[in-house]
C-alpha cells in the first residue's frame, strides 16, 4: 500500500510542540540550508555513536580468540553475527521509522541497545557475547533512521550536503571505534569496551529524547503492511536494488580489509599491541574528510561518474595493501584510499535513493543498508576464512575482485538507470 504524503519539512523540524529558542533557526544557529547548525551536529554524533557498536570488537579479535580459546574464523564470526544483526535490525525495525514517531522508537532501541551490550560486557563464555552482540547489532540501526531523518529536514538543493555532513559523523564513529576500543581496553580490559558503551548509550537515549523533535510519521498501514511495502519498493525501483548491490560489494571489501588487518599487525611482521592496531585505525579516519564532498558531488548530478571512481580506488587500495604486506605506510595508504571510496559510493548511493520516494524513505533504507550489510558479513567472514587459509594475500585478492565486479556491474547501467543515479 503506497504511504501517505511526507509532512512538510519545516512542520516536522518543529513537531507539535512549541519550538525552544534553540530550536528556531538564527543567524547564529542555522546553517546556510535551514537546518540549525546543532542539530545536524547531534544527528551526526549520535549516527556516529551508534554505528561505532558494531565495530569496537574488530581489533579485540587477537584478545578475545586467546581469552575465550577460540580459532581464529570463530572469533571473526563475532563480527559477522553483529552484522546479522544489524541486517534484521535494518528489515524489521528501521521500516518502524515510516510508521511510528521516530523520537519514542529511538529512545526505545537506544534502551534496548544498553541492556545488550551490558550483556556483552558480563559474557562469561563465547556464545552469550555472541548472542548479546546480535542484539545490539540489531538495535544499533538508530543510525539509519537518524539519517533518513536529517534527509527529511533538508531542502531538495542542499539534501546531499546535510545528509554528507550527519554521514560524516556516522562514518568517522566507525572509524575511531577502533582506536577507543584498543586503548580502552589495553587500559581497561575489553569488558569495560562493551560497558562504557552501554553507558554512553544510556547517555545518547536520555540527549536525544530530550533534545529531538517531533516528526510525524508518513504512514498510518499496520506494521506488516509496512515490511511488505518495504519489498514493494523493491521491485518498483530498480536504482534501490543496483545501488545496494554497488555498497554490497564495497562493503564487503571495506569489512574484509578491517576484520583481518589486526590478525597482519599484531602478527609476526609488526608485533602490534592492541592499542597499536587503534592507533592504526586512525589513519583511515581521515578517508571520512571525503564525506562532505561526495555530498557536494550528488547535489551536482555526478553520482555516476564518482560512483565508478569510487569503485576504482577502492581496488587500488587493495592493490596496494597486497603489495604492502610487510610495509606499514602502504598499509596506512591503503587505508585511507579504501575508507574514502567506500565512504564515497555510500553517500552518492543513499542520495539517490532519498530521491526514489521522500515518504518512504525509511523503509528505503532499511532495504538499501540491509542489502550492503549482507555484503560487510559475507566480507568479514570470507576474509576471515581467506587468511585463516592463506593469508594476507588471499584477502588482498578477494578485496580487490570485489570492486572489480562492482565496476563490471556499473558498466552495464543502462540510460534509465543512469538519470535516476544523478538526480
Amino acid at each position: 500500500m503506497p504511504a501517505t504524503p511526507a509532512p512538510p519539512a519545516s512542520p516536522g523540524l518543529q513537531g507539535s510542540q512549541a519550538p525552544s529558542p534553540s530550536a528556531t533557526p538564527t543567524p547564529a544557529s542555522a546553517s546556510a540550508h535551514g537546518v540549525p547548525r546543532w542539530l545536524v551536529a547531534l544527528l551526526a554524533v549520535a549516527s556516529g555513536m551508534t554505528a561505532a557498536n558494531l565495530y569496537y570488537a574488530q581489533p579485540l579479535l587477537s584478545s578475545l580468540r586467546d581469552v575465550f580459546h577460540i580459532s581464529t574464523a570463530t572469533a571473526g564470526a563475532l563480527i559477522t553475527l553483529t552484522q546479522v544483526g544489524y541486517v534484521i535490525g535494518m528489515l524489521f525495525l528501521v521500516p518502524l521509522g515510516d510508521r511510528l514517531e521516530k523520537r519514542n522508537l529511538i529512545t526505545v532501541l537506544l534502551t534496548v541497545t544498553t541492556l545488550a551490550l551490558a550483556a556483552a560486557g558480563l559474557a562469561t563464555n563465547f556464545p552469550m557475547l555472541l548472542a548479546a552482540s546480535l542484539v545490539a547489532g540489531a538495535t544499533s540501526v538508530v543510525a539509519q533512521i537518524v539519517v533518513p531523518f536529517a534527509a527529511s529536514l533538508a531542502p531538495d538543493h542542499a539534501r546531499g550536503r546535510i545528509v554528507g555532513r550527519v554521514m560524516s559523523g556516522l562514518l568517522t564513529g566507525i572509524l575511531l571505534s577502533r582506536t577507543l576500543s584498543s586503548l580502552v581496553s589495553d587500559a581497561a580490559g575489553w569488558r569495560v569496551v562493551y560497558l562504557g558503551s552501554a553507558a554512553l548509550m544510556a547517555l545518547l537515549a536520555v540527549a536525544l529524547h530530550l533534545a529531538l523533535p517531533r516528526q510525524t510519521p508518513t504512514t498510518t498501514v499496520p506494521y506488516g503492511e509496512v515490511l511488505r511495502s518495504t519489498l514493494q519498493l523493491v521491485r518498483r525501483h530498480p536504482a534501490l536494488v543496483r545501488r545496494g548491490l554497488y555498497q554490497a560489494a564495497m562493503f564487503g571489501a571495506f569489512s574484509a580489509f578491517w576484520t583481518t588487518i589486526s590478525y597482519v599487525l599484531t602478527g609476526p611482521h609488526f608485533h602490534y599491541s592492541p592499542v597499536g592496531v587503534g592507533l592504526f585505525a586512525l589513519v583511515g579516519a581521515a578517508g571520512a574528510a571525503v564525506a562532505p564532498l561526495a555530498g557536494q558531488w550528488a547535489d551536482r548530478g555526478l553520482g555516476r561518474p564518482m560512483t565508478g571512481v569510487a569503485f576504482v580506488v577502492v581496488a587500488v587500495a587493495f592493490a596496494v595493501a597486497g603489495l604492502g604486506g610487510h610495509h606499514i605506510a602502504l598499509l596506512a595508504l591503503a587505508a585511507v584510499l579504501l575508507d574514502m571510496g567506500v565512504q564515497t559510493s555510500l553517500i552518492l548511493g543513499q542520495h539517490t535513493v532519498y530521491q526514489l520516494d521522500p515518504a518512504a524513505r525509511a523503509r528505503l533504507n532499511s532495504a538499501f543498508i540491509a542489502t550492503f550489510f549482507i555484503g560487510g558479513a559475507l566480507g568479514s567472514q570470507l576474509a576471515s576464512v581467506a587468511y585463516h587459509a592463506a593469508g594476507w594475500p588471499a584477502v588482498a585478492a578477494f578485496g580487490t575482485a570485489l570492486p572489480v565486479l562492482a565496476l563490471l556491474y556499473w558498466l552495464t547501467e543502462r540510460p534509465a538507470s543512469r538519470t535516476a543515479a544523478t538526480r
